[in-house]
């Protein structure tokens, strides 16, 4: 029996549902007579909102095509495309989590290098023309061709395997270091995916070498041909640069930068680094083999089930909204009014600006304030300009749209205001009785508070039914997060127009009810709450802060306290404490360290301040490390039990989704409530059997 005989008997049932992307073959006729391309377009027969992907009879649908291309005589060369606006996205997800066995496992990588390879072992030359999204294994296809070619229009090429929890397990770590050097290489392998699975565009693809040449999309596949043609022909040498660089002070590099994120917590970046490595010697088939190794110890394991869960919320359930009225009953925004000039003022404003594409009116109490608020919005302005982000034209467009003004008479014709001021009861209310009396009866009035009662707020106003909590996270052009708060009289049309307006910002909304602190806050605070009691107990402070590393949180708990301000941790941790009294402590060490002034424990070098360590010394009941880590989780089992029985959101995966979006919590641990599940930590279970391990 052959291997493909073994590999069909193995893994060609396994999912009867496959969506199998189809290899069809047709003769072109190569420009200036440079003789008969087959050209290959990769399509499983749907548009492009269902991309090409490669299952198991995918694979063999490929090696079919290949088999009959392999027995021609006639042909000059061979070519793989895509169907409109898509080349191939890489393995079917759907069907990696079915696999059961490591033989199976084993089976799919090995599968994917025999066909893959192919391309590049033909005695013709091959030709990737990636006219589309070029992602893992499909780009993996390309890179197994002689040539490529890319389309300037391409919106996304990447090698997203570490961000799920697996490596690029069919050619991509032995090929692209060796075609680009292996600094460049690690950035798409390893750091992009690692920095919220960050794709590349067209442009920048072709600048790394990862393409040969690039055309314009009106006529991509075209010129394409007759490029091909004259490479064919012999008039265009393709030249690519030597790569002198130090391989192994790349690959400790990076690794040191792995260790610096993830603190050992998850496998796939650091196998992805020693097959990088082992692509500087290695032969194909030993670096091949190398492949299917690390591809079927992870495929097998916990943490690809974890990351397409975590995939699954983020592609799914964010896009759907759980408990969002009906779209129709949104009102239509023309124009947007900021309350404040602020820091946080600002960086909204441009993003209502960019993202709308409506007039912007920011107020502050004096004309500093407002100019510098402005000021900050058209200094980004020209950010964006100088990296090509946007055009002159749409430059001065963004600029003139966000304007300021000392008086909320500006808010008159407004159709969604949003303040940004203190975090102050009694403040956000005066500002709000001042801003109802200038508005329309329709405008929506938002809140972007962290941690006030909406209802509460509301209480005086005359129509409290528009009053909506939207809560940004910082920074706001980078945070994906919406915490979206219905108040007790906040009505359908303004909950909808909240949920369109979060839309359009390109945010993923989360409905949450009017609670304490809502979601990502309430379960930070009682996080760091734990952590800093522990060092009031007389924890070393080091041991507290390391406890957690083995999760692989993205921020050690002083370092996120200090990025957010002891004084607003303070803060929060006051109002929870107020409301909670029997969960959420106030550490009095901790209001010390806010009356020093000092921007938290950590010095401008990042040492520890002596000073501010000194404030929590003095306690007299230490705990280890796994003690503090057993003490954090199970507070934060308990709070999320809490908080899904007062129906703070719909379900559990709203919470792992606040916290994989809000908080940073590690996509490869799949959510916390499935985490708390796998651990035992969370008794009952959160989330039903089998919802925790395969995408629901």
């Amino acid at each position: 029996m052959s291997n493909i005989d073994t590999w069909r008997s193995l893994l060609g049932e396994r999912d009867p549902d496959e969506v199998v992307t189809k290899a069809l073959v047709r003769d072109v006729q190569l420009p200036g007579g440079a003789g008969t391309m087959a050209l290959i377009t990769l399509d499983n027969g749907f548009d492009h909102t269902k991309p090409n992907t490669f299952g198991p009879l995918g694979l063999f649908a490929l090696n079919g095509a290949l088999s009959e291309i392999a027995e021609r005589t006639d042909l000059a060369a061979v070519g793989v495309t895509g169907k409109p606006f898509i080349f191939a996205v890489g393995a079917d997800l759907k069907g990696a989590a079915a696999l059961s066995t490591r033989e199976e496992a084993l089976a799919i990588g090995a599968l994917g290098h025999h066909v893959f390879r192919r391309l590049g072992e033909l005695p013709i030359p091959s030709f990737a023309f990636v006219n589309g999204a070029a992602m893992g294994g499909g780009l993996e296809v390309a890179l197994h061709c002689t040539y490529r070619t890319i389309s300037s229009g391409v919106p996304a090429v990447a090698l997203p395997e570490c961000f799920l929890g697996l490596v690029p397990g069919w050619g991509g770590t032995q090929l692209l270091p060796r075609l680009i050097g292996p600094a460049k290489a690690i950035k798409l392998v390893i750091e992009n995916p690692l920095s919220q699975n960050r794709m590349i565009k067209g442009k920048e693809a072709y600048e790394l070498g990862v393409a040969d040449a690039m055309f314009e999309p009106a006529d991509f596949l075209e010129e394409s041909l007759r490029w091909a043609a004259r490479v064919v022909k012999g008039e265009l040498a393709v030249e690519r640069p030597a790569h002198d660089e130090d391989w192994e002070k790349a690959v400790a590099d990076a690794r040191f930068l792995v260790d610096m994120k993830l603190r050992g917590a998850s496998p796939a970046p650091y196998r992805a680094l020693d097959l990088i490595a082992q692509a500087r010697t290695a032969s194909r088939d030993e670096g091949f083999a190398a492949e299917d190794e690390a591809l079927a110890d992870l495929l097998t394991g916990d943490e690809l089930r974890a990351g397409l869960y975590s995939f699954d919320l983020v592609q799914h359930r964010a896009k759907r909204p759980a408990g969002a009225p009906d779209r129709s009953l949104a009102r239509k925004v023309t124009k947007v009014g900021v309350v404040g000039a602020g820091l946080m003022a600002s960086q909204m404003a441009l993003l209502f600006a960019r993202r709308l594409e409506v007039p912007v009116v920011l107020t502050d109490l004096d004309q500093a304030r407002l100019d510098k608020g402005v000021g900050y919005v058209h200094a980004e302005v020209d950010k964006l300009l100088r990296k090509g982000r946007v055009s002159a034209d749409q430059a001065n467009r963004l600029k003139g749209l966000v304007t300021g003004s000392l008086t909320k008479d500006a808010f008159a014709d407004a159709d969604f205001v949003i303040e940004a001021v203190f975090e102050d009861m009694a403040v956000k209310k005066q500002v709000f009785a001042e801003v109802e009396a200038v508005v329309s009866a329709g405008c929506v009035l938002a809140t972007n508070t962290s941690s006030l009662s909406l209802t509460e707020m509301g209480a005086g106003l005359a129509h409290p039914e528009r009053l909506v909590g939207f809560h940004f996270f910082n920074p706001v052009a980078v945070m994906p997060l919406l915490e979206i708060i219905r108040g007790a009289a906040t009505d359908d049309a303004t909950l909808a127009t909240a949920f369109a307006v979060g839309k359009s910002l390109k945010k993923s909304s989360v409905l949450v009810k009017d609670a304490p602190a809502f979601v990502v806050n309430r379960l930070l605070t009682c996080f760091m709450g734990e952590v800093v009691a522990a060092v009031d107990e007389g924890t070393p402070l080091e041991v507290a802060e390391h406890a957690l590393d083995g999760l692989g949180l993205p921020m050690l708990p002083f370092a996120l306290l200090q990025l957010v301000g002891p004084a607003v941790g303070l803060h929060v941790a006051e109002t929870l404490h107020g409301a909670f009294p029997d969960r959420f402590g106030v550490s009095e060490n901790m209001a010390k360290l806010v009356a020093t002034g000092k921007p938290g424990v950590y010095a401008p070098d990042f040492t520890l301040d002596p000073e501010a360590v000194a404030l929590f010394s003095g306690g007299a009941s230490p705990s280890t490390a796994e003690q503090v880590r057993e003490r954090v989780l199970k507070a934060l089992a308990g709070e999320i039990r809490i908080m899904l029985d007062e129906g703070v959101v719909a379900a559990p995966q709203d919470i792992d989704l606040c916290m994989i979006l809000g908080a940073g919590w590690p996509f490869h641990l799949g959510g916390i409530t499935p985490y708390l599940d796998r651990t035992g930590i969370a008794q009952p279970r959160f989330l039903p059997p089998g919802v925790a391990s395969v995408p629901a």
